[in-house]
């Protein structure tokens, strides 16, 4: 990477010329993917995000974090102060184990907690071992989620359909109301939702559902949580790269064009996330509830 792609995010700059405009060849990963085999790398802001103390003392569970957004949005947490408990697959330990790394090279502490959020019984166990780990929990990120590309609705497997909910939406809901017995006042929930809850691919209905009932559930989550003095919002991603989509969540042959049609003309990098996780777990924010920020390169959204 260039010095001008290791600019802090502090740093004022062309957001066209930030990051280049990538063309990744076709590749593919199985799923859930590495970030450490993926062409190009990614920016998780491991050498360029710069804290300036907005999460001191805070204790975060993030789901898929080791890799992509969930990553780039530990690394922030820690280098804002905050001590991490990262939730991913078991596959996936040799980046969460990356991410550790930086984290604890940041002087703040990390908790790597491999399983699968879509078996009911793990997100249970997750919270309770993240809250003894980080001696409390006052900030939760739900940022894990499956996608996988299907090109035509009638090969659409009903198994995928049901696995993707599982994952994406039925976790937050058990992961959440696992963690709001622990949380006190000022704590914050933030979940990654993204732009194809409002512009839904033809080839992502099962992932888009589940980002438009995302979107519904904050909103809702937010409103019953708001007496209790617990914050609810989300961060809707536009497109990112990351994993994610060598490891068949975007069809092989579009992967040279992946994000090239947004006003910036390019995709957007996990680093580039990260402040909008930040902004709305610190105390910044808050009077922001049921909020959807969108991250996505100027895609027009509602």
């Amino acid at each position: 990477m260039t010095d001008t792609q290791h600019t802090d995010q502090l740093t004022f700059q062309n957001p066209v010329t930030r990051f280049p405009e990538i063309s990744p060849p076709q590749q593919d990963q199985p799923e859930p993917g590495l970030d450490q085999q993926l062409a190009p790398q990614t920016d998780r802001g491991q050498h360029s995000y710069r804290g300036t103390g907005r999460l001191e003392g805070r204790r975060a569970l993030i789901t898929g974090a080791d890799s992509g957004i969930g990553a780039a949005v530990a690394i922030a947490f820690a280098r804002e102060g905050a001590d991490v408990a990262l939730s991913y697959l078991p596959a996936e330990e040799a980046d969460a184990q990356e991410i550790k790394g930086f984290i604890e090279d940041s002087g703040r502490r990390a908790f790597l907690f491999p399983g699968d959020i879509s078996d009911p019984a793990f997100c249970t166990t997750l919270v309770e071992q993240a809250v003894e780990a980080l001696g409390g929990l006052d900030a939760l990120v739900n940022n894990a989620g499956r996608q996988i590309a299907v090109e035509e609705f009638a090969e659409l497997p009903d198994e995928q359909w049901t696995q993707t909910f599982a994952t994406n939406i039925h976790a937050i809901f058990r992961i959440s109301q696992a963690a709001v017995e622990h949380m006190p006042p000022g704590s914050t929930i933030v979940n990654s939702t993204s732009v194809q809850a409002y512009e839904p691919s033809a080839h992502l209905l099962d992932y888009a559902s589940t980002k438009a009932a995302i979107n519904n559930f904050t909103k809702g989550l937010a409103q019953s949580l708001a007496p209790q003095g617990i914050r609810v919002n989300a961060v809707a991603p536009g497109p990112i790269w990351t994993p994610l989509q060598v490891s068949d969540g975007q069809p092989k042959e579009a992967l040279p064009e992946f994000g090239k049609s947004t006003p910036l003309g390019r995709a957007g990098q996990p680093t580039e996330l990260a402040p909008a996780y930040v902004f709305l777990s610190s105390p910044e924010s808050s009077y922001v509830l049921g909020e959807t920020l969108n991250v996505n390169g100027g895609m027009p959204t509602p």
